[in-house]
């Protein structure tokens, strides 16, 4: 509330929203300026090294991933896109937000689990032996390689591109797709040469937000041994105790991000769809009749179970035999860490999403077209990467404080302020679509018209702006939280002595081999996670 009133008093309304905004970007910007700043700085014996001699490992496995799990993500988010948005078939109501679900599992989640399942004393190599004397191959199984990352990655994160896809069909004019039927076209060729075309700019999309989760992973590819950006990173910071290597090996792998957004705006190509009359009929299913009814319905079962129902029963299943060891007042504790520190980082998010957006959207210049847009460039910086810019950042402030008086050297840095800054930096972006999306929906006439009444803009923005867009900010909200509550690499290097979430409880069961452990945990997650997308994907329909 006091926050609310100090918006209420502000006297000087404009200027203040535009320099609040402008502060909150600078603040967005601060630790990727640190790392350009010190990227440049004198090289040591270790980057030598690291440059010579592993440095193409780093970039040729990351760029494996990057390929493979975005191809497979595209053909199966796509395509279940155009089946759900296309056809009537049975639980195709369910599957609509039931795909989505895959995201509320954590993929270094999805990989203990798929490893404890398939490996020699799991459930599956188990009931071989034991109830038909079957003994197989290890290497048939053996899911600790980069294949099983790329599989991982792929069926935990296809509903970024399922999502964005079928909401851009969903919006879609019938016509092309209905006179590609009166022409006699099959399913299969509307989708290929009918779908995939208009909405290659929505499938791009979903994409390059994969590609980014796949570049920001660190409990996946240091479970499975694969040596990548994200792990070189740790293992040069905490290893060697190495922070200037760290930074440049930070700094190229921003200079690798880079090429691929500017990549992902040429495979977006200048090509634009929209509607060329008012007289819009939107994508009507079709009801499917005898197989093609039930091939549909069980390629989304497929899909939905290899990507939740296996993992989650099997993850209750290890809950259930670990529970009494496994619950106690420290782990309450955990709870409560992970919700507090996930809610607080999430309101501060939404509050400055908030005040970008509606300045953005007020402003006609240059700044409403170029300024906001920077805060996506947390989004597209992994954690390991935006923790290097924030501890280096800390540690300055730290110094100028200590020169000050200050008895302790080491304030911010140990702090817990720290970490949640770093949340924030990173999923701003996350908030901010969503609040943008919001309010270019309602436009601009009913705060005009407030403005005309006599009201300025903060009167403006309470009384009429924030009651016609209160799903948007708390759909963002709500991603900035879900996406907080699994995040694993800025907690694993950011978080305060003697602080466990339930993310850095998981994974820190998980690489003792303590697989049973980790799997309460895990569940928690999960199940906040799909609540909240469930909320999530409530209010869409409400909007």
């Amino acid at each position: 509330m006091n926050v609310l009133n100090w918006f209420r008093n502000i006297k000087s309304n404009w200027n203040t929203w535009t320099i609040l905004s402008i502060l909150f970007i600078v603040i967005i910007l601060l630790p990727s300026l640190s790392i350009i700043l010190q990227f440049a700085a004198e090289t040591n014996e270790n980057w030598l090294h690291i440059k010579e001699y592993m440095l193409n490992t780093y970039i040729v496995n990351s760029v494996i991933l990057v390929l493979f799990v975005g191809l497979f993500t595209a053909i199966i988010g796509s395509s279940l896109a155009w089946i759900i948005s296309a056809y009537d078939f049975p639980l195709r109501g369910f599957f609509q937000w039931g795909l989505i679900l895959p995201l509320a599992i954590p993929p270094y989640i999805g990989a203990y689990t798929y490893h404890g399942i398939l490996n020699y004393t799991g459930v599956i190599q188990t009931t071989l032996r034991n109830q038909w004397d079957i003994t197989v191959n290890q290497q048939y199984f053996n899911i600790m390689n980069m294949p099983g990352a790329i599989f991982i990655f792929v069926i935990f994160l296809f509903p970024y591109v399922f999502t964005i896809t079928k909401a851009f069909l969903a919006r879609q004019s019938t016509a092309l797709i209905e006179n590609a039927r009166i022409l006699g076209t099959s399913s299969w060729r509307i989708y290929y040469r009918t779908v995939l075309p208009i909405a290659r700019a929505s499938i791009v999309a979903g994409v390059s937000l994969v590609i980014l989760e796949v570049l920001n992973d660190y409990g996946v590819v240091k479970y499975y041994g694969i040596q990548t950006f994200t792990t070189a990173i740790f293992q040069t910071w905490f290893g060697l105790g190495d922070l200037d290597s760290a930074i440049k090996l930070s700094g190229t792998l921003m200079l690798l991000i880079l090429g691929l957004l500017v990549l992902e705006r040429v495979l977006r190509g200048r090509k634009r769809f929209s509607f060329t009359t008012t007289k819009v009929r939107l994508l009507q299913p079709v009801k499917l009749q005898g197989k093609r009814k039930w091939l549909a319905f069980g390629y989304c079962m497929f899909v939905f179970g290899i990507a939740f129902i296996i993992p989650f029963i099997q993850l209750i299943y290890w809950a259930m035999l670990t529970y009494d060891q496994s619950f106690s007042v420290e782990f309450l504790q955990v709870i409560g860490n992970t919700i507090g520190v996930a809610f607080v980082a999430a309101a501060i998010i939404t509050i400055m999403a908030v005040v970008i957006s509606n300045v953005s959207r007020l402003n006609r210049g240059l700044f409403s077209k170029v300024f906001p847009k920077v805060t996506i460039l947390g989004y597209s910086i992994p954690g390991a990467v935006i923790a290097v810019g924030v501890v280096s950042l800390f540690i300055g402030l730290d110094k100028q404080i200590y020169e000050w008086g200050f008895t302790s050297s080491y304030i911010l840095s140990t702090s817990i302020v720290m970490l949640i800054f770093a949340y924030i930096v990173r999923y701003l972006a996350v908030a901010y679509n969503s609040v943008e999306s919001g309010f270019e929906r309602i436009g601009t006439q009913f705060t005009d018209a407030s403005r005309i009444l006599g009201n300025n803009v903060t009167k403006s923005f309470f009384k009429v702006d924030i009651k016609l867009i209160r799903g948007a900010i708390f759909g963002g909200f709500i991603l900035a939280f879900i996406d907080i509550l699994k995040e694993l690499p800025l907690t694993l290097i950011l978080r305060p002595f003697n602080f466990e979430t339930l993310a850095t409880n998981a994974f820190n069961y998980a690489t003792n081999e303590m697989i049973h452990e980790a799997a309460l945990p895990s569940i928690l997650i999960i199940c906040i996670s799909a609540i909240s997308i469930y909320a999530f994907h409530h209010v869409l329909e409400r909007e």
